[in-house]
């Protein structure tokens, strides 16, 4: 029997079902989590790779994450792209550490240094019924590459209290098709970085040395699984991708190259936000080139490559800095 969702005030699309409710009523969420659960005895839920038991101890583990996921902070937040946030906000759950290491980090007190609570699945599962609670659109998960197995669990858990809104899976985009095969049908909507084009300048300042071949397939993937991004009537996203590129100063991220592969490999019909709110950070100091933030031309420059690749969905707001 089909579950239709309660409507909530300011909802356009009564009728939408988010994609985990069907695994969940037949049994298959339950088998994810535990198939997710086993692959952190030699962990491969990320591109780093490390195969290493998280279970038993987090020697060598690039997250510093075990079985216990921890959380930094939650709550609606009306800074997401538009789709997102809508006129209810977007319910983020940002999650500690990370699978890179990003030197001009801007939440390096998180990601790097780990600042948070350990959560279990159960406080996981309370946290997206809570924000459900408060009105916002979707739960969003922040930084979520290393904590797949424990976000699998606890969307059960919250599945079966009756959650009933959109999930979206928002990453550095430096993830594995071992977690993409696990999170298949249960994300409704992907919000993957396309951060490099040159994959040398990913080694450099995220010191990751694959990260323009891993993130071409991760994006193709999550395109196939959710195909472009579908809007209600008010606006609001509910399935899709959405992809997020971080504008560096005088071109340093090759937003050339990103946009390109975007047109021609993934769809022009992709949304995309270009990002402008760069601002020094973190070790970013110790890069000259990373000392100062991008230009209005910069970012005029990376809407003209839209344009010119023909990605007309653009995210359109523009930084307090750029406006004042």
């Amino acid at each position: 029997m089909t579950r239709t969702p309660t409507p909530r005030p300011g909802d356009d699309n009564p009728g939408f079902e988010p994609a985990y409710l069907a695994l969940h009523r037949s049994g298959e969420l339950t088998k994810r989590a535990r198939l997710a659960a086993m692959r952190m005895h030699d962990c491969d839920l990320c591109a780093r790779y490390c195969h290493v038991d998280r279970m038993e101890n987090l020697n060598g583990v690039a997250c510093r994450t075990g079985a216990e996921a921890k959380v930094c902070s939650f709550g609606p937040h009306y800074g997401e792209e538009d789709p997102l946030r809508g006129t209810r906000a977007s319910g983020t759950i940002f999650f500690s550490f990370c699978n890179m290491r990003c030197v001009y980090c801007q939440n390096f007190d998180a990601s790097w240094e780990g600042d948070g609570e350990g959560t279990s699945a159960r406080g996981l599962a309370d946290m997206m019924l809570d924000l459900q609670k408060q009105g916002c659109h979707n739960v969003n998960f922040v930084s979520p590459s290393h904590v797949v197995a424990q976000i699998i669990e606890a969307v059960g858990i919250a599945a079966e209290g009756g959650l009933n809104i959109p999930l979206v899976y928002n990453s550095g985009g430096y993830d594995s098709p071992e977690a993409l095969k696990l999170l298949d049908g249960i994300i409704d909507i992907y919000m993957p970085d396309m951060k490099y084009g040159d994959p040398e300048t990913a080694r450099k300042y995220s010191n990751i040395r694959d990260y323009v071949a891993i993130n071409r397939a991760v994006v193709s993937e999550m395109y196939a699984q959710v195909g472009p991004l579908q809007l209600d009537g008010a606006g609001v996203a509910y399935r899709g991708l959405l992809v997020r590129h971080l504008i560096l100063p005088d071109g340093l991220a090759d937003t050339d190259i990103v946009l390109k592969f975007l047109a021609d490999n993934i769809s022009p019909d992709t949304y995309l936000n270009l990002m402008a709110q760069y601002r020094p950070s973190h070790k970013a100091a110790e890069y000259p080139e990373l000392a100062k933030r991008p230009s209005v031309g910069d970012l005029r420059q990376a809407q003209e490559l839209a344009a010119k690749y023909g990605l007309t969905r653009l995210d359109e707001r523009l930084p307090a800095w750029m406006t004042s």
